[in-house]
């Protein structure tokens, strides 16, 4: 299915390609860093992301063969184009917040738990809320397709971001406590929307 670039989000890239020019980005890396400074409004993320374009061809393959989308909030789930594809978010769940509560864990982590064991290897991770969810992320033998990293705040968002690109998984991540939501699944929907070219 075509997508239909409406004219605002048209207008938007050209504003941004006026202020900005990443032509010297390989093709993946520009359309996740175009995509998130058009989500945000903010140019800082031109140097601020850390994308790296294996890791990024490898979530797009992944996501070409169906493999499930794991969020860690719901917030982060409304903002990818879905388009029938698999979102796997527990973290509302009463089990996300049992399990949490018995092993003394967030229940963000808790639901990075709970998806693995639905989901096994080979998905794509989506954290733009909960340092905590990504920190357990980590801690998991998941081999995840790829790991959007982007959570926000003050407290263990830098850190849990630093430990990602140390990890070795195939990440898109940012240097700072900045991110969320928006930024987190606008990562995804550059990949997606590149998925039927």
């Amino acid at each position: 299915m075509t997508r239909t670039v409406h004219p605002i989000e048209a207008e938007s890239y050209r504003i941004l390609r006026d202020r900005v020019d990443l032509s010297h980005l390989p093709p993946l890396t520009r359309a996740v860093t175009e995509r998130v400074v058009h989500a945000s409004a903010d140019l800082d993320y031109v140097t601020d992301l850390v994308c790296d374009e294996d890791a990024l061809a490898a979530g797009l393959a992944a996501l070409r063969a169906g493999a499930p989308v794991v969020t860690d909030v719901w917030m982060v789930a409304a903002g990818i184009t879905q388009a029938g594809r698999e979102i796997v978010c527990p973290v509302a769940e009463p089990a996300a917040a049992d399990l949490g509560r018995a092993a003394g864990i967030t229940r963000s982590a808790a639901a990075v738990r709970i998806a693995f064991d639905r989901v096994g290897p080979g998905a794509v991770w989506v954290v733009g809320c909960a340092p905590t969810a990504l920190v357990e992320l980590i801690g998991l033998d998941a081999a995840p397709a790829l790991v959007v990293g982007l959570p926000v705040g003050f407290v263990g968002a830098a850190e849990s971001k630093a430990a990602l690109r140390a990890s070795g998984l195939p990440a898109v991540s940012n240097v700072g406590e900045k991110g969320g939501s928006a930024v987190a699944a606008a990562a995804v929907n550059a990949l997606l929307y590149l998925e039927d070219k």
